[in-house]
């Protein structure tokens, strides 16, 4: 069967980015099709199938759920019922397809592999988000995520109503703690690393030094950084140090963060929470495919 990934633009995830993913994924999950719907399923049988929540949650996904059923077979009809980003709740019809029994077999597995993961970092962001609801903290990913589905996960964290940090290592600079031990080896001073930085550097591009002690604030903000990250601080010293950087720069919160620290961190004043739990730790969503086969069945002959 021949895979034709659609190359319409699903919600803000690139065209090529999902391209990628789902004939990656169906490759490797038939890779010379599917034995068993073929060997057992009637290749005229047709078959309605709906995506349903056995959980509550933040769907992400539901396009590229549909986006994978029409890689399979194009004449898949697709609905999609509750938008990216919106909650439900357990009993939900999140989408309904219907079409080939043999395709949407075959699809199953990857469409739901796809929408629980994505739903599952939408559903755990928003929980992030609303502990922190009435302060200044944005909640944003990082990049621990699951390899090659970068795209899809840092998509799922904006459902979720998170943000984004940098996408790869080549859009912004961030130095952080095994950066300037290599500079304290080579001799080299932070405020004047960071300055030479920023003299080498595009007017565009952004600059983020990462400190773990509060005596390295003044010299990272002084030396002209758009943002200072304060890793593994306690609320305490988070207050201190939002204090110490002024305004002077964007103040960024990392390590330590769960659901139970969110909040107390957020009540510091810092600008950003990074939390890399929303992708390399979210649990897949519990949400279920329940599929009804029609097979043709000949009329009995007259007689």
């Amino acid at each position: 069967m021949t895979i034709t990934v659609p190359t319409t633009q699903v919600g803000s995830i690139p065209p090529h980015a999902l391209r990628r993913v789902i004939e990656t994924a169906l490759e490797e999950d038939a890779p010379w099709g599917d034995v068993t719907s073929e060997t057992l399923i009637p290749a005229d049988a047709t078959a309605t199938a709906t995506l349903g929540a056995r959980e509550p949650g933040v769907l992400s996904g539901g396009a590229v759920f549909v986006a994978v059923m029409h890689a399979v077979d194009p004449t898949i009809e697709a609905v999609v019922h509750v938008a990216d980003g919106d909650p439900f709740a357990p009993g939900d019809v999140l989408a309904t397809v219907t079409g080939s029994a043999r395709a949407v077999l075959r699809a199953e597995r990857v469409a739901l592999n796809l929408v629980q993961r994505m739903s599952g970092i939408a559903t755990a962001t928003a929980r992030y988000v609303a502990a922190v609801a009435g302060t200044r903290a944005r909640i944003v990913d990082t990049r621990k995520t699951t390899p090659g589905l970068r795209a899809l996960e840092r998509y799922a964290v904006r459902c979720g109503g998170g943000h984004n940090h940098r996408t790869s290592l080549s859009d912004a600079v961030l130095a952080k703690d095994n950066h300037l031990a290599v500079l304290l080896a080579s001799g080299i001073g932070i405020g004047e690393a960071i300055r030479g930085a920023r003299e080498r550097l595009g007017h565009t591009v952004h600059l983020e030094v990462e400190v773990d002690r509060i005596d390295q604030i003044e010299p990272v903000v002084g030396a002209g950084v758009d943002t200072i990250m304060l890793d593994n601080f306690t609320p305490a010293m988070l207050t201190e140090g939002v204090a110490i950087v002024g305004g002077r720069a964007l103040v960024e919160a990392s390590g330590g963060v769960s659901l139970d620290t969110v909040a107390a961190i957020a009540a510091t004043g810092v600008d950003v929470i990074s939390v890399g739990a929303l992708t390399h730790s979210a649990r897949a969503l519990d949400l279920g495919l329940d599929i009804d086969i029609d097979v043709a069945v000949p009329s009995a002959p007259s007689a």
